[in-house]
């Protein structure tokens, strides 16, 4: 199958906090994406608007964005709830005639829509609803706590922090450093850039740590460390429940903690800010207490998310971080990732010596 060259729909929304698909499409998938449908950004770059993404071209309308070439149209961001803008199903519509398949991340699935349904038969095109959970998920039983593989889980301070993009590079590094390693996706955005896993969150909640133990069983397969992407935070008034799912199902061995430097506040982006975020070291005591009650993790690094920083402030963060939590901290997409490689490659010798003890 030739990979899609996509056009990212992310209409009034395309900015560095709301466009969490366009951006990771964008900085993990650039060859294979030829511009941003936003009305009120266009005329401008992905550079412009995001700090990278170079000189990809935001339009205005579907007509400019199909112009592109492209072979897919792929749903950019993620309104709360998940579902569609009305006025974008006749975009679809015109993407489908134009011989485009359709990638979507959203609640809402687009192989429901009769109208868009039956365009894609007909045009025969592909719709690809990525948050469609399979039908045979099973309830855990704790079979990842026993697999061979390191397994890693990122946990957050808050949603959107980067524990998708911190386990992205360090996968790179790993296996730059010929340490067998995957990435298990367990989000939309993930499952775009890898091409395969779960999306918890669509999960029904009684098999959502069931998905995470099928996910980390299917990675294990050859692998060395298992990376495995975080989704909100333990204290996050509405999404706890799936990072208790992911913590519990998972079984990782080592936790890394991710958070954004200048966030004082869940959801103080999208909401009126009312819970503080407690310090990391909180989080850490938070995470491995809960984490314990079904296997055994320690928090081993800290990836901090600095982009709104300027630099010697951001690597002031890293080093008040590390200071505050005695473990390794650093921004892997702005600084070097290797204190955070170190960290999973050390907690992989001590898992092992512990089980060859044990």
């Amino acid at each position: 199958m030739t990979a899609p060259r996509f056009l990212i729909v992310a209409d009034g929304d395309f900015e560095a906090m709301t466009s969490k698909t366009a951006n990771s499409v964008i900085r993990f998938l650039p060859d294979r994406t030829v511009g941003v449908l936003d009305r009120q950004k266009a005329g401008r770059t992905a550079q412009d608007v995001l700090g990278f993404g170079g000189a990809l071209p935001v339009v205005g309308s579907m007509r400019e964005g199909l112009a592109l070439g492209p072979t897919a149209v792929l749903i950019g961001i993620a309104p709360q709830g998940g579902r569609m803008p009305g006025e974008w199903r006749a975009w679809l519509a015109e993407a489908l005639d134009h011989g485009c398949d359709l990638w979507s991340g959203l609640h809402t699935f687009l192989g429901d829509d009769p109208l868009l349904a039956e365009k894609a038969r007909t045009m025969g095109r592909k719709i690809f609803d990525l948050r469609r959970p399979p039908a045979d998920l099973p309830i855990a039983s704790g079979l990842a706590k026993s697999v061979e593989p390191l397994v890693v889980l990122t946990v957050g301070t808050d949603c959107n922090v980067g524990k998708m993009t911190a386990q992205l590079r360090l996968t790179r590094r790993l296996n730059d450093r010929g340490v067998r390693t995957r990435f298990v996706a367990t989000g939309q955005t993930g499952i775009m850039i890898e091409g395969w896993g779960i999306a918890v969150d669509a999960v029904v909640a009684d098999f959502i740590a069931g998905a995470a133990e099928r996910l980390v069983l299917e990675g294990a397969v050859g692998a060395d460390v298992v990376l495995v992407e975080g989704q909100g935070s333990i204290n996050h008034p509405g999404y706890s429940g799936v990072t208790l799912g992911l913590l519990h199902g998972a079984c990782p061995d080592a936790l890394i903690l991710c958070h954004q430097s200048t966030r004082e506040y869940i959801g103080d982006y999208r909401q009126a800010a009312w819970l503080r975020i407690p310090p990391l070291t909180e989080y850490v005591r938070l995470y491995e207490t809960i984490g314990a009650a079904v296997h055994p993790m320690k928090v081993v690094g800290i990836s901090l998310n600095t982009y709104d920083l300027p630099e010697d402030l951001a690597r002031r963060a890293c080093e008040v971080a590390a200071r505050e939590t005695g473990l390794p901290a650093t921004d892997p997409v702005r600084f070097d990732p290797d204190p955070l490689v170190d960290a999973v490659l050390s907690a992989r010798t001590r898992r092992d010596r512990a089980r060859r003890a044990g």
